[in-house]
């Protein structure tokens, strides 16, 4: 290979001829230039720290990255490890063709040996290097947690039901359905998505959300899937560092009056309706006939009503006869005396069997499910 007739300024050695070469970081441009030897002597090709360190919150596991908190979903922190590792080292600027392979071994809980090795090409030689970084895992409180520790919300959501006390099973669903739309918004990333605190009172169930918003979505989905209504009522709790008020907003959900399942009397004198539906209005099916039963938005979606039962009341009986269009025999379940009763337009006359409900409204034939 020709000389380029330079010489290292370091060593003396004349320099080989290769084209345009790097400067010497902080040199005087181009030709001051190292030769080969000396050149790889002074500069590695991976700067690494002495040490790591990550700071871990204690109670969600999410990790600190500057000023903010990242929710990273991980078993175990060799993972966080490898990405701080990877965000602090830095490769010589005049490398090329670089890849590198990490084997982290765990020291004790709070301790990750991160054992590397690079390779790349500077100066068209293939060069390797091997590094070990130690990463120190600290624990540590994110915000959302404190806030979570310290009590903080900015909404409540109220579960009630309109004259009468919400069912386990009501109260249940409320609460699924809240964790589920938190648990979304948190999927998303959003980490002001939490619920303080969930409490069953005697009228039904209080929950404290972390803003104004999210009570409102809940409250919202709330009615949807379970029907009734919400309104919203706001105090004032305090001003921030701006003068803004800041306002706390108590959403109260009323649950429908009637639930899918239950057998109400109307009093209209069509007779007893087995309720199917209470989303939007109250729906349902007259059980002497069959037809489709629909309140009326005068009415409020919940017409006054007597009780009479509910679906799992009923009991099955033997069809006996079928009399004419509009009635059959059934054997009454509680005296065994053949009763003739309305024929609803869902009852299946092959049937031998039928279920039916006793109650002050008489004896009716039940259909065989919600549809």
């Amino acid at each position: 290979m020709s000389r380029s007739g330079e010489f290292c300024p370091r060593c003396g050695e004349t320099i080989e001829e290769r084209g345009e070469r790097p400067s010497k970081p902080g040199g005087g441009g181009p030709k001051s230039v190292l030769c080969d030897d000396c050149y790889f002597e002074e500069f590695d090709l991976v700067d690494a720290p002495d040490r790591v360190e990550v700071t871990v919150c204690g109670r969600c596991g999410a990790v600190q990255r500057g000023n903010r908190w990242v929710d990273v979903g991980a078993d175990d922190y060799t993972d966080v490890a490898v990405d701080a590792v990877t965000e602090a080292l830095g490769v010589h600027v005049d490398a090329e063709s670089i890849s590198w392979q990490v084997a982290p071994e765990q020291v004790d809980e709070t301790t990750i040996r991160m054992h590397c090795q690079f390779s790349g090409v500077l100066r068209g030689t293939a060069l390797t290097e091997e590094v070990m970084v130690p990463v120190k895992i600290g624990r540590g409180t994110c915000e959302r947690c404190g806030r979570i520790a310290g009590g903080s919300f900015a909404s409540v959501v109220q579960v009630r039901a309109d004259d009468r006390t919400p069912t386990d099973e009501e109260l249940t669903r409320a609460r699924e359905i809240a964790e589920a739309y938190i648990a979304d918004r948190e999927q998303k990333g959003d980490r002001n998505a939490f619920i303080t605190e969930v409490g069953e009172v005697e009228e039904g169930l209080n929950m404290k959300i972390s803003t104004n918003q999210m009570g409102q979505g809940i409250a919202k989905q709330m009615v949807e899937e379970l029907g009734g209504s919400f309104s919203d009522s706001e105090r004032l709790i305090s001003e921030d560092d701006d003068g803004n008020k800041l306002y706390r907003v108590t959403f109260a959900v009323r649950l429908p009056r009637y639930r899918p399942g239950e057998i109400i009397d109307p009093e209209d004198g069509n007779g007893p309706v087995l309720v199917t539906s209470v989303r939007g209005n109250l729906k349902g099916r007259r059980l002497a006939s069959g037809e489709r039963y629909e309140a009326s938005f005068e009415d409020e979606n919940a017409p006054d009503a007597e009780r009479l039962g509910e679906r799992e009341d009923a009991e099955e009986t033997t069809l006996v006869a079928v009399e004419d269009d509009h009635a059959v025999q059934v054997l009454d379940p509680e005296t065994y005396q053949t009763k003739s009763v309305p024929r609803p337009d869902y009852l299946d006359t092959d049937a031998e069997s039928v279920p039916v409900l006793k109650s002050r409204a008489g004896l009716h034939v039940l259909p065989e499910d919600d549809g």
